[in-house]
């Protein structure tokens, strides 16, 4: 029989529909030239099929420990950083313990904590999005979660919390985990301290840097808590196109990568001020490469169907905070389009 605790669940919302512009998943929009992509098939043309991948990921370790700055013995790989979340909710502390995350934020953490049957802690952000230090330290005091998972920049607000208020929560005796998907649109980081503390992990991808076709999610810790993690990491858990493909990139066109990303960073920027200007929405500040706004007058469902019918997709997020939604950064085009069709919106409506 299935369990209750499975029965229970609400399964991770993704976001499938049709659309010509789809800025709902925050991938980066990443043209690859045509010599790449003819390297990437010549490098998956000598994969033997037949064999395993080597287990360790090791050459791929070694390529994003000198993006990153760390050691091999730093990280742990998973598929993706939903899996190395599920690894971080087994393996600290015991189930009888709960977690800890601020929301609305990453719903996989709450799903992998209540997957084990672990109490999920969570405490509503402030009006400014940002940690309700007061009450989150109330309720970690009285009810002792062992871990605590805080998204740097969050998502889907876009904004990174206070680093004062993340270590007051760590203070309590809180195993704190930094995920730093979107570390590359904020320049923000916890890194050092996941280096030199056992009560510290940072987590990373390659999900928002054009690769999330490949599902790398990176772990980086100090070596004696990864070597810990590691022993529940599943085998050949990163496939080997993805192993091959993602040394590739990073190693020969990291270059390609930066570029891109600098310009989403400055289009977010262009697309920010252009979405102020408008009336009938709330727009807030964001450091990922996304952008989180209310709509105030139409209904969130509404103004998100009014923009499909355009053509144009995007997340809504009501179902988490009232009539909002978030707008993925593109391609210049792309955020054109999408910039037109909000203002045809909220004249006509």
């Amino acid at each position: 029989m299935i369990s209750k605790r499975v029965r229970e669940l609400a399964p991770y919302k993704t976001e499938t529909t049709e659309a010509k512009v789809r800025l709902s998943s925050n991938e980066l929009s990443l043209q690859l030239p045509e010599d790449v992509k003819k390297r990437i098939g010549e490098e998956v043309s000598r994969i033997p099929f037949n064999r395993y991948p080597d287990p360790e990921a090791r050459e791929l370790k070694e390529v994003i420990a000198l993006r990153f700055g760390v050691k091999p013995e730093n990280i742990v790989l998973g598929n993706g950083s939903d899996e190395l979340i599920y690894y971080l909710s087994i393996a600290v502390g015991e189930f009888s313990s709960g977690v800890f995350c601020p929301v609305p934020t990453f719903s996989m953490y709450s799903i992998s904590a209540q997957v084990l049957g672990r109490e999920r802690i969570e405490v509503r952000l402030n009006e400014e999005f940002d940690i309700d230090l007061q009450k989150s330290l109330e309720v970690i005091r009285k009810k002792k979660p062992a871990l605590a998972y805080f998204a740097y920049p969050n998502n889907p607000t876009g904004n990174c919390f206070s680093e004062e208020g993340i270590r007051a929560i760590r203070n309590q005796g809180v195993f704190t985990i930094v995920d730093e998907a979107y570390y590359h649109y904020s320049g923000k980081t916890f890194l050092k301290e996941a280096l030199e503390r056992e009560d510290t992990v940072v987590l990373r991808t390659l999900s928002k840097i054009g690769m999330a076709g490949l599902r790398v999610g990176i772990l980086i810790g100090k070596e004696e808590v990864v070597k810990e993690i590691n022993k529940i990491r599943l085998p050949f858990n990163i496939t080997y196109p993805s192993q091959v493909i993602a040394v590739l990139i990073l190693r020969d066109f990291y270059h390609i990568i930066e570029e891109a990303i600098q310009t989403v960073i400055s289009e977010r920027q262009r697309v920010y001020k252009e979405m102020l200007k408008m009336e009938g929405i709330r727009v807030y500040p964001s450091e990922a490469n996304f952008i989180f706004f209310k709509s105030l007058y139409l209904s969130g469902d509404e103004l998100y169907k009014r923009l499909l019918r355009k053509g144009v997709l995007v997340r809504n997020f009501s179902y988490m905070v009232a009539n909002c939604l978030r707008v993925s950064i593109g391609e210049r085009e792309e955020n054109d389009a999408f910039l037109q069709a909000l203002h045809e919106v909220l004249t006509t409506s």
